[in-house]
């Protein structure tokens, strides 16, 4: 990006229709690419007769299991929209674990999620300091931060839990309490001034009527025992939007990452905010680290994130480094995940589902000639429908891996669309143009 081209980007970013237009344009993508997916879904459903495809205990499932991916997810997205390749996220999110633990378990609940903000910041502010200070390669300053952040945790563990009621050197002692969960009136049968409302969308569940149905156990997993927190998580996604599309600290942040020595050119003091977005990186995983032991587990537990960072990392590449795209991504990992701890014979279900949103994904890429993605979409739609005829119960070690067998798919048609930030990992020094 030239200086000419970023400073028409600064024009761009001050007209709020041009930005309406293409931003709708956006949004209609997304609701009809929603619109087929339920479809399908629906279709899928009265097939196999796996009514957990689309239940509202599924949907409730997938977006606790979301929330922690979907974190780290964003935390990529804002390090490498900035420059700065994060490999250190799942690092940042065992920061969060142990703060986010320790918080509740001395505070209460709300103070350990800002704990484990404050754990993961500090863990972005040491990648911060290795990649934009000292230029140390992105990728070793963030394994060696993984590494640290294991190591150092346990020591902490031994320091602090060891000898107290429930801790441990590999657990904390439990939180406090737990945040609150609500269902809203009317859409879940929530409370309103100690009146028990009307569940209609649970009514219209029970009818299994097409698509009508599947839609609203889906809404009602959005309605029903949702967490507080995790409402605050989800929250985060259009927030995110806001600020890098949106605002100028967020076109600065952008240029950061797509051309910082035009942006250097323009008066933009790069080094800053490149520390900026790594440490709101680092507190985008601590939050995810701090869901994971305050309100998915009531405690910190040793390998706690289970390489969730790096599973975020893909979703981030997944959803083309956009926060719609990112939350798209968490949540179809979150699906699968789901299906498989509810109920393992809704696997084979899902394996058809697959195939059709392959079929889907061919006919697209050849309508568009894309061939290499056609291919690849139609030979993975043929391998999962014949393991759905063929495999009538699944094995546990294939269940196990479903859901990274299903993110693995939609990387692989995927990548002939995606696009990174221009300068992401590359070295960068101030004034070195000049």
């Amino acid at each position: 990006m030239s200086t000419t081209e970023l400073s028409a980007e600064t024009t761009t970013a001050t007209k709020p229709n041009l930005l309406a237009i293409i931003n709708s344009r956006h949004g209609l993508r997304l609701i009809t690419a929603g619109t087929l997916l339920l479809v399908l879904l629906s279709i899928t459903r009265l097939i196999t007769g796996a009514d957990d495809l689309t239940s509202s205990g599924t949907m409730g499932t997938t977006l606790r299991l979301t929330v922690p991916i979907l974190l780290a997810g964003l935390a990529g997205l804002w390090s490498e929209r900035v420059g700065i390749v994060n490999i250190g996220i799942e690092g940042m999110m065992i920061f969060g674990t142990w703060f986010g633990a320790y918080g509740a378990w001395q505070f209460g609940p709300w103070v350990g999620l800002l704990m484990g903000v404050g754990g993961g910041a500090i863990g972005g502010l040491i990648h911060a300091v290795a990649t934009v200070r000292f230029n140390v390669d992105h990728v070793i300053s963030g394994v060696a931060l993984n590494l640290l952040a294991a190591g150092g945790m346990r020591y902490m563990s031994e320091l602090v839990f060891v000898g107290k009621k429930g801790g441990g050197i590999s657990q904390s002692p439990p939180r406090k309490s737990a945040i609150p969960t609500f269902d809203v009136p009317f859409l879940a049968g929530g409370k309103l001034f100690g009146w028990k409302s009307p569940d209609m969308l649970g009514s219209i569940e029970d009818k299994h009527w097409f698509v009508i149905s599947d839609l609203a156990g889906i809404l009602r997993g959005f309605a029903f025992g949702m967490s507080w927190a995790t409402l605050l998580a989800l929250c985060l996604v259009p927030l995110t939007a806001w600020v890098l599309w949106r605002t100028r600290f967020g076109l600065r942040l952008r240029s950061s990452g797509e051309a910082p020595f035009a942006a250097e050119s323009l008066g933009v003091k790069v080094t800053r905010v490149r520390y900026l977005g790594v440490i709101i990186s680092g507190s985008f995983a601590g939050l995810g680290g701090a869901y994971l032991s305050v309100v998915s587990f009531s405690a910190y537990r040793q390998g706690q994130t289970a390489g969730r960072g790096y599973i975020g990392l893909a979703t981030m590449i997944f959803g083309n480094w956009r926060p719609s795209g990112v939350l798209g991504g968490a949540m179809l990992f979150g699906f699968s995940d789901a299906l498989k701890l509810r109920r393992d014979d809704s696997i084979p279900a899902l394996f058809l589902f697959i195939s059709f949103i392959a079929a889907l994904v061919m006919v697209l890429s050849i309508y568009r000639k894309r061939l290499i993605p056609g291919v690849l979409a139609g030979a993975f739609g043929v391998l999962f429908l014949v393991t759905y005829l063929t495999v009538n119960k699944v094995p546990s070690s294939l269940t196990q891996a479903t859901p990274y067998l299903v993110t693995l798919l939609v990387l692989a048609t995927a990548s002939q669309h995606l696009r990174p930030p221009a300068y992401a990992g590359r070295p960068y020094r101030p004034g070195e143009s000049h």
